[in-house]
């Protein structure tokens, strides 16, 4: 089954000459199943980019998918036309009634401040709190990964001295994982931080359980059962040239680091491979598959016949 998105959403164009799969609105309304409904908080700059990298992911699975678009309440986007974050993303306020089977919120260049001093962190804190009562599962990724474990578990970021920037080699710490489900022993990640969390530093009650790590990198997957959600933090879903348009970008600023592993020879004149795409999507079909195989068929259940871990 495809994904439904917006008639008119750019993302649509880029991923139908890709060969995904995807329906149109007024289509999809008259199929008689029900979709799984997966909301995308997207605090990234590049609204287009990452709304195109995820839908990919998500609309690459066998089920129909309909997916909204989310913003912060009181977020006005400078990066993006105004148009279109009036067409297709509702603010926050406007979705915290609605139930959701599933629930992806995106990093945000933020990592370098304190959660405190990020203007809208009291709103994602009221966010992670609603996925407990109104989302069947949630995947959070880089800096709202980071976000999500300090909120749920206490678990610090720690500034790192340099930014951590490139593709780096992860060994799969559980194969036995349905969300590790057909991934190879050791894979390839994105990695694009400037900060970390620590294995040292996950509570020892909190059923936290390491998928997949990096030796120079440290975390980038977590299964949290108790709230539902995965952490990730790195960027399996980056496009092939995410990386280098990163470093050009800061190269023009005089702050480019080359990203490490990623250009081969490390010449950046040459084209990069990209050898994490098919990890990419397995991490997002078994996601999604988890999420179809246990959320409650009336969306009115969502949330009420599961009960929110204890503060």
């Amino acid at each position: 089954m495809p994904i439904t998105i917006p008639d008119d959403l750019p993302a649509r164009r880029v991923l139908e000459a890709e060969g995904v799969v995807v329906m149109r609105e007024t289509d999809a309304v008259r199929q008689d199943i029900r979709p799984m409904r997966v909301g995308l908080l997207n605090l990234m700059p590049n609204k287009i980019s990452t709304e195109t990298q995820l839908a990919r992911l998500v609309g690459s699975t066998p089920l129909q998918v309909e997916l909204t678009l989310v913003r912060i309440s009181s977020h006005v986007a400078r990066h993006t036309a105004a148009d279109h974050m009036a067409s297709f993303y509702r603010p926050w306020d406007a979705v915290r009634t609605e139930r959701f089977d599933g629930f992806l919120i995106t990093g945000a260049p933020v990592e370098r401040m304190p959660f405190e001093d990020v203007w809208y962190w009291d709103e994602l804190r009221r966010i992670l709190d609603w996925t407990q009562t109104h989302v069947h599962r949630t995947l959070t990724i880089c800096w709202a990964a980071q976000a999500a474990v300090y909120h749920f578990h206490g678990m610090p970021k720690h500034e790192l001295t340099e930014k951590a920037f490139g593709l780096f080699r992860h060994r799969n710490r559980a194969p036995a994982s349905p969300f590790m489900r057909g991934f190879s022993d050791d894979l390839a990640v994105p990695v694009s931080r400037w900060s970390e969390v620590r294995r040292a530093d996950i509570p020892p009650n909190a059923g936290l359980t390491v998928l997949a790590d990096s030796a120079e990198t440290g975390l980038c997957l977590l299964d949290d059962p108790a709230h539902r959600a995965l952490h990730m933090f790195n960027h399996l879903e980056y496009d092939t040239t995410t990386l280098a348009d990163e470093y050009r970008r800061d190269a023009a600023t005089g702050e480019a680091a080359l990203p490490r592993h990623y250009f081969p020879g490390d010449d950046p004149t040459q084209p990069p491979v990209n050898n994490w795409r098919a990890h990419a999507h397995l991490l997002f079909g078994n996601w999604i598959n988890a999420m179809y195989q246990t959320t409650p068929f009336d969306v009115a259940e969502i949330g009420r016949s599961e009960t929110p871990p204890a503060a």
